[in-house]
């Protein structure tokens, strides 16, 4: 009994130390395997830094990645360039001394108003083409920067990352190519408007006799003329638009009075189409229509500062397009704002934008290449001027449109109250208003 006893224990160990022996070997084998899978995804990852560097470094547009404390922690060779910065001396600071934007006249831009300060701030992509800033050694730089905001889980912005180009000779070209536009526009408008001025003398019964087939001829030639002559007027306007030299006298207007008198000169036009104009004033809808017009309303005071012939440009832009796109139906202009803005819109129930245009909407030459408005003549500049000259004046100008059921044209622009419209009229000399502070 002893022995078997003793035997038994002695195979037991044995067993329970064979079965330890293959454990340990087994997990041996896992650390390995684990420490070898370690191995190479460390490996991996430093392959794809480095691959993701080489090309963050070859590339020559700037690079910059900063943190939601605003600073620098990658600065490549290509910013390094572009600001005179090198990368040692911009990386761990603040990306405000790197990157000081300034406006066209030189003047340091507020903060909130910088392309890299609105993408993290707002937690939104942001892109300027017209951004401007001052190298190190004083030297301003054109710049098109494109600034994409980091966020973490909750949303919440982290950081961004800014990619930007110096742009100099490209805004140069198109400076050139913006003057010779200016010039041409001006040297032909001179004997386009005398072809013009000699077919009206000829289709004039009390100047000169022509029979039917050679007025139909002459009308159409006038007609051609006409159009030759808005054309080079548009291309003059944007040039002038585009270089600053579009002369402007900002004064204090009422919008609601401006508008009123701009839609009933317009509204002759609507009617030959027999399409009703309606005009909403407020956010309580008190409403003018063809029936109505001429009645005076009860309404709130709205002031902008702007001059009122640039802006009745854009309003008759905006009115010519609704009915020119409009078959039948309805115009609505609207007014209305709060404490800080005015908007007006103007609405038509035509064939409508479709959505892959609307972006490109108001850029130069640009022109919605469909079926339905192909037909209709053009120069491609009415919105990009509209753009240009409500920009003027501080304000923002889009466009919300349905396929096939309208387009509605938003302006927003900077409120002034009775009491500032009375100070801007008193320091232009003009009479001041005597009426009740309404905001």
């Amino acid at each position: 009994m002893i022995f078997i006893l003793i035997g038994g224990v002695v195979v037991l160990i044995s067993v329970l130390v064979g079965v330890f022996l293959f454990v340990v070997k087994r997990n041996n084998h896992k650390l390995k395997s684990t420490s070898n899978h370690a191995t190479n995804l460390a490996n991996d990852l430093k392959s794809e830094r480095e691959r993701s560097e080489i090309i963050v470094n070859a590339i020559d547009d700037g690079v910059m990645l900063i943190d939601k404390d605003r600073v620098i922690r990658l600065f490549n060779p290509g910013a390094a360039t572009i600001t005179g910065w090198p990368s040692e001396e911009a990386t761990s600071i603040d990306y405000r001394s790197v990157l000081r934007f300034i406006n066209e006249k030189g003047e340091e831009m507020p903060l909130d108003q910088n392309a890299v300060e609105k993408g993290i701030v707002n937690v939104t992509p942001f892109r300027d083409n017209e951004a401007n800033i001052v190298s190190r050694s004083g030297k301003a730089i054109p710049l098109s920067i494109s600034v994409s905001p980091l966020t973490g889980r909750n949303g919440q912005s982290e950081g961004a990352v800014a990619i930007f180009r110096d742009v100099t000779n490209e805004r140069n070209e198109e400076k050139q190519r913006a003057e010779f536009i200016s010039t041409a526009s001006h040297e032909m408008r001179t004997p386009v408007a005398a072809i013009e001025g000699y077919l009206a003398l000829a289709l004039n019964d009390k100047v000169a006799k022509v029979d039917s087939k050679a007025r139909e001829y002459l009308e159409k030639a006038h007609s051609s003329t006409q159009h030759l002559g808005s054309l080079f007027q548009d291309l003059l306007t944007a040039a002038k638009t585009e270089d600053g030299r579009l002369t402007s006298h900002p004064t204090a207007v009422e919008m609601g009075q401006l508008l009123q008198e701009i839609v009933e000169g317009l509204r002759f036009s609507a009617e030959k189409k027999n399409m009703i104009v309606e005009y909403v004033i407020g956010s309580s809808g008190t409403t003018t229509t063809n029936a109505t017009a001429g009645q005076r309303v009860i309404r709130p005071l709205y002031f902008v500062h702007v001059d009122p012939e640039r802006l009745r440009e854009v309003i008759t832009n905006l009115f010519d397009n609704a009915i020119k796109y409009s078959d039948q139906g309805k115009i609505s202009v609207g007014l209305t704002g709060d404490e800080k803005v005015v908007q007006f819109r103007i609405a038509d129930q035509g064939q409508g934008i479709p959505s892959e245009d609307v972006p490109h909407l108001f850029q130069k030459f640009y022109r919605v290449d469909s079926t339905a408005t192909r037909t209709i003549g053009g120069t491609g500049l009415g919105l990009f001027i509209c753009r240009k000259i409500i920009e003027l004046y501080g304000g923002k100008i889009w466009v919300e449109s349905q396929l096939g059921k309208g387009s509605t044209f938003f302006i927003n622009l900077p409120r002034l109250s009775t009491a500032q419209a009375n100070s801007v009229l008193a320091q232009s000399s003009g009479p001041s208003i005597s009426l009740p502070t309404r905001t």
